[in-house]
């Protein structure tokens, strides 16, 4: 690893650790792995990729986008509760092929979500469906019979 990919690192940790809690860093990249970045023609890092898969794509807004790969990692290190939408076994073969997950289905949430979060999608199990974009707050997921809960941006079926 290069000594800017080590810096960059460095800094990507920290905003993981920023946008989805204190270990996020470490869990997303952790220093035993094998780390690629790739970059824009800028030469800022885009694509995070561990041990193959990718987990993040960093934005040019400074926030991660997840792919499936990040939300598992996150919900192996963190915990079920950190950053996840529930929903109820009506929307797994849905939410599982990257569709949308909507209020009506949502049977728990954290209550830190906010609408442009970036979350991970769980079955009534705790087992990861997909990740996505919080277009609803935790409480409207919960209040709300209609419309969009999370847009889905990766169902496990679209990388299994």
């Amino acid at each position: 690893m290069s000594d800017s990919d080590a810096a960059d690192l460095k800094d990507l940790r920290v905003v993981a650790d920023y946008q989805f809690g204190a270990g996020a860093g470490d869990a997303l990249f952790p220093t035993d792995a094998e780390i690629t970045i790739s970059r824009s023609r800028s030469g800022r890092p885009r694509q995070v990729s561990v041990e193959g898969e990718r987990v993040v794509t960093y934005g040019t807004d400074g926030r991660f986008t997840l792919g499936v790969a990040g939300g598992r990692r996150l919900r192996d290190s963190l915990g079920n509760a950190v950053y996840h939408v529930q929903v109820g076994d009506e929307s797994i073969p849905f939410v599982s092929d990257g569709k949308n997950a909507f209020a009506k289905f949502v049977t728990d949430v954290d209550p830190d979500v906010r609408s442009g979060d970036e979350v991970s999608i769980v079955g009534p199990d705790g087992e990861l469906l997909g990740v996505g974009r919080a277009e609803l707050s935790a409480d409207a997921m919960l209040d709300f019979q209609t419309g969009m809960a999370v847009r889905v941006r990766e169902g496990v079926g679209d990388v299994e």
